[in-house]
């Protein structure tokens, strides 16, 4: 009946400090943005005006984030999700995950460029602008703090609880202002070196290492995020958690299991269970662990077939 019908919200409908402190993030990237872009066209600085475009899209970069969680939000309740919209998470986390591919591409195409054809560097313009991106990328890596409770990947709550790690929609918009601060310090002990040692060749091939280490950050996210797309099983831990929960009593076997994530920290379970005195399907929901972030079970019992006597 409609009224038994089991909800698909698993809390994806409550607002999570994620989704508030990267809110706070992209006013301040969108602010600094705009301060160097007007001094950069007030005072003909070109290094002033690339900086600002460059915080530019990372703002634009994290705006998905929080478009993300303002979406998953106010449609989490929507019956067109067939497991409610904790994917649209993955979804952004994707996403920002292949800008940041882009962006290390062009910084690795950029850095080689110049590593051949050098350009004249204005030394104390640069350091000025490179130490005003890091201060505030700073305060946005302090604001943004992905942390973990030092738990198992397999030991979650049931519901609604999960460690900032299981959020790859924050780790996403982390990544990319981490990426940023790289990209300053390495800018900045470049320049340094230009400045009083004269060692301008260092400038872009610091780049070249930036864009790497990049590129690597960004391989891991779209890992993850893939993963989670892609509906991969759950880790084998999770797994044997279940197995061992339900194979534990008689001759229960699990002849069929299932297990992938449908948003940060939670999952949903179709399991075939085998036995000669098959019990109802309720009884071996009970038996589930709490803590593994079950949120949706699909539990189908068949009887096992008769010993053929051998």
């Amino acid at each position: 009946m409609k009224g038994q019908q089991h909800s698909h919200v698993f809390g994806q409908d409550v607002p999570r400090e994620g989704e508030r402190r990267t809110l706070t993030v992209v006013v301040i990237t969108a602010v600094t943005m705009a301060v160097e872009i007007a001094a950069g066209l007030a005072f003909g600085s070109m290094a002033l005006l690339a900086d600002g475009l460059h915080m530019g899209s990372h703002a634009s970069a994290l705006f998905i984030s929080v478009f993300a969680y303002r979406y998953t939000r106010r449609h989490a309740a929507d019956p067109g999700f067939a497991f409610g919209t904790g994917k649209v998470n993955e979804l952004a986390a994707f996403a920002s995950a292949v800008l940041l591919v882009v962006f290390a591409l062009f910084m690795g195409f950029e850095s080689v460029r110049r590593l051949v054809s050098p350009v004249t560097i204005r030394f104390d313009l640069a350091i000025l602008v490179a130490v005003l991106g890091l201060l505030v990328n700073g305060a946005c890596l302090f604001v943004l703090r992905v942390r973990e409770r030092g738990r198992r990947e397999y030991d979650r709550p049931a519901h609604g609880g999960h460690d900032d790690h299981d959020d790859h929609n924050l780790v996403s918009a982390y990544i990319h202002v981490l990426a940023d601060a790289l990209t300053s310090v390495l800018a900045i002990g470049a320049l340094l070196a230009g400045r009083y040692a004269g060692l301008v060749w260092l400038d872009p091939l610091m780049g070249i290492v930036g864009a790497l280490l990049i590129a690597n950050w960004s391989r891991g996210l779209l890992g993850l995020s893939a993963g989670v797309l892609l509906d991969r099983q759950a880790p084998a831990p999770v797994r044997n958690a279940v197995r061992t929960a339900i194979e534990g009593h008689g001759d229960d076997r699990i002849a069929d299991l299932h297990i992938w994530s449908v948003g940060p920290g939670i999952r949903a379970a179709e399991i075939v269970v085998v036995s000669s005195a098959p019990e109802d399907p309720a009884r071996y929901r009970e038996r589930l662990p709490r803590d593994l972030g079950l949120v949706h079970v699909t539990i189908e019992v068949r009887m096992s077939a008769p010993d053929s006597g051998r």
